[in-house]
C-alpha cells in the first residue's frame, strides 16, 4: 500500500503561482511513477502531469504545458507540481497518484486507470 497526502492548495488570483506537494509513505517511493490529475465541478477527472520513477521523463497536458512543472524528490518521497500563470480554468481539486506498473509514453502516463493509489486531493481556486 502507498499512502499519498497532498498539500499546498488555496485561493489565488489569476496570474499567481502555487506549489502543490504530495507526500508518500508505505512502499519504496522510487518504485512508482507519479501523476497529478484534477477534477473541476461537474467534470471528469483529467490528467495534468506525470513523472517517471527516476524523474527522467515528464509529461504534461496541453492545457498546462509551459505553465506547470512536475518534479520529485525520491529522498523525501515527495512529488511536486509548480503551477505558474494560473488561470480561472485551473480551478479544481488536484490529486496525486502513484503507478506501480511499467509505463511508457504519454498515453500510458495520462491514463487514470494506470494509477494504483490516489490521495484525497487539495483544492485550488483561481479567481479572475
Amino acid at each position: 500500500q502507498v499512502q499519498l497526502v497532498e498539500s499546498g492548495g488555496g485561493l489565488v488570483q489569476a496570474g499567481d503561482s502555487l506549489r502543490l506537494s504530495c507526500a508518500a509513505s508505505g512502499r519504496t517511493f522510487s518504485d512508482y511513477a507519479m501523476g497529478w490529475f484534477r477534477q473541476a465541478p461537474g467534470k471528469e477527472r483529467e490528467f495534468v502531469a506525470a513523472i517517471s520513477w527516476s524523474g527522467g521523463s515528464t509529461y504534461y497536458a496541453n492545457s498546462v504545458k509551459g505553465r506547470f512543472t512536475i518534479s520529485r524528490d525520491n529522498n523525501k518521497s515527495a512529488v511536486y507540481l509548480q503551477m505558474n500563470s494560473l488561470k480561472p480554468e485551473d480551478t479544481a481539486v488536484y490529486y496525486c497518484a502513484a503507478d506501480g506498473a511499467f509505463c511508457s509514453g504519454y498515453d500510458c502516463y495520462g491514463s487514470r486507470s494506470e494509477y494504483d493509489y490516489w490521495g484525497q486531493g487539495t483544492q485550488v481556486t483561481v479567481s479572475s
